[in-house]
């Protein structure tokens, strides 16, 4: 264990980092590492699993804090050993807050007030992937959701105990969760605290557990939710609907639900930021004489003149007529790239009045094609 990384660095962030920025962070990691989209790769799902071990102590506040008081003795289980006298979980008892420890060292047990252990926990987070349409993800949409989670029982709403009965005190920590132990040292006696075994840190016992559930306040659901997605929103983004994940234990809110968004592919339009990018094809008379066209839009048809003597290749803007920018923004452009189509399989007719038109030409008529030549001259003389 000695080789274990700090949080911080996993993540990316420095010490002073905002919860947001946590947040963010752990969110980004989570989508490169992520299992299903890293099939087979085990250095990804190391990782993955590194990243949120670290969100999971960096996200709560009481764990940061014992982090950065203690490293990571604070918060993993695995450091401190158990031939110690210590117990399982951090070295001082399982989400204990050191702070009571090393306080009941140099002032009693009595001398610093000790913190309910965290039987109430956070749900976790869940993550979706949901498939959009071009057009859905450009004007926004609104979709039904459905997900497997974590949710609390509807029998009981949550308490584990039977209907018309209710849990009870515990009679062993007397509903603070937590047993005293006293321990003989060098330094003389002295008292810490663990996780009540009896109620495992919930303070309560449960005498008539609920049948739905089996006494444990949450069961594993099939769950619908619509969600609005907004105008713009990119593939490879991630929707966060708060509190819409697993439900948490004893009380405690609900996790995330994170939507990682995937855009499928238009046959006429192509999405680059913001901008909509599109082919249009014409005649070689209309890219010649010049002539009102209709372009598809996302919003619809609009006409645009393509001026005489347009050439293939050419490209063309129409102002805001590209993806909606998020938070109501404004909205990119659109580029229109001309392509001039040779006609094929001409009549006889066809092909002798073009013979005759070509004949008509003259070098006026073809300004690349004569400074082509007139440089391909001056190369060889």
């Amino acid at each position: 264990m000695a080789d274990k990384r700090d949080y911080y660095e996993v993540l990316g962030v420095n010490k002073n980092a905002s919860e947001e920025e946590i947040k963010k962070s752990y969110r980004k990691l989570a989508k490169k590492y992520h299992p299903d989209l890293n099939p087979g790769d085990k250095d990804s799902e190391v990782k993955f699993k590194e990243v949120n071990e670290a969100y999971d102590v960096l996200s709560d506040k009481n764990k940061k804090a014992r982090y950065d008081q203690f490293g990571h003795a604070g918060t993993d289980p695995s450091y401190g050993g158990g031939s110690g006298g210590y117990y399982s979980g951090n070295p001082f008892g399982e989400d204990f807050d050191l702070g009571d420890i090393f306080g009941s060292f140099f002032g009693g047990f009595g001398g610093g007030r000790s913190r309910r252990s965290t039987a109430s926990r956070r749900g976790s987070d869940i993550e979706v992937n949901v498939n959009i349409s071009f057009l859905e993800a450009a004007k926004g949409c609104t979709k039904k959701i459905k997900y497997d989670c974590i949710d609390t029982c509807f029998k009981c709403h949550g308490s584990g105990a039977r209907e018309g009965t209710s849990p009870k005190q515990c009679h062993v920590c007397r509903g603070t969760g937590q047993v005293v132990i006293s321990q003989r040292t060098p330094f003389g006696v002295m008292q810490t605290a663990k996780t009540c075994d009896a109620c495992s840190g919930t303070g309560k016992v449960i005498e008539h557990p609920c049948g739905y559930c089996g006494g444990n306040g949450r069961v594993r659901t099939n769950k619908e939710i619509e969600v609005n997605i907004p105008a713009g929103i990119d593939s490879k983004q991630i929707l966060n609907v708060s509190h819409k994940g697993n439900a948490g234990k004893n009380g405690a809110e609900s996790g995330d639900l994170h939507l990682y968004i995937n855009i499928t592919p238009h046959s006429v339009f192509e999405r680059k930021d913001f901008d909509i990018w599109c082919e249009l094809p014409i005649t070689f008379s209309q890219a010649a004489l010049g002539a009102d066209v209709v372009v598809p839009t996302i919003d619809g048809k609009v006409e645009y003149h393509i001026h005489e003597g347009t050439q293939n290749g050419d490209i063309f803007k129409l102002k805001n007529k590209g993806i909606p920018k998020l938070h109501g923004r404004g909205s990119g452009d659109q580029y229109v790239k001309v392509h001039i189509e040779v006609p094929k399989n001409l009549t006889n007719s066809q092909r002798s009045a073009l013979e005759n038109f070509e004949k008509s030409l003259t070098e006026k008529n073809y300004q690349k094609r004569k400074s082509f030549f007139d440089r391909l001259k001056n190369l060889f003389e």
